[in-house]
């Protein structure tokens, strides 16, 4: 048996090269660590991601967190991959890690000059 969450989840991460699961959405943020990791986003000038607001639905809140094994929301998805939530993606952010990931996967975003 299926089941239709984890279908919906791993076809918006399989379409998408860059997917953030969040509170509220990348232009309306519902919660501080949901807006954390849209700005570290748009600070790398990636616009072009889909963002999931599990508000939306209690199905996909909770299916989400079991999906990733991962208690908390948000969670990015780079290219299929699990990256983390708001203190991981902050301090790859800050170290240059997540700036080598999205060159290492083959995601466009605005390098630092």
């Amino acid at each position: 048996m299926t089941n239709p969450v984890f279908d919906q989840i791993k076809k918006d991460i399989s379409e998408n090269d860059v997917v953030l699961y969040m509170k509220g959405t990348k232009t309306m943020p519902q919660c501080g660590f949901s807006g954390v990791v849209a700005q570290v986003l748009e600070r790398l000038g990636i616009e072009d991601y889909k963002d999931v607001n599990v508000l939306a639905d209690p199905l996909v809140r909770e299916g989400i967190k079991e999906f990733a094994n991962w208690p908390t929301i948000p969670q990015l998805y780079i290219k299929g991959e699990f990256v983390g939530g708001c203190d991981i993606v902050r301090e790859m952010f800050q170290s240059g890690e997540l700036a080598a990931m999205l060159d290492a996967k083959g995601v466009s975003y605005k390098k630092a000059s």
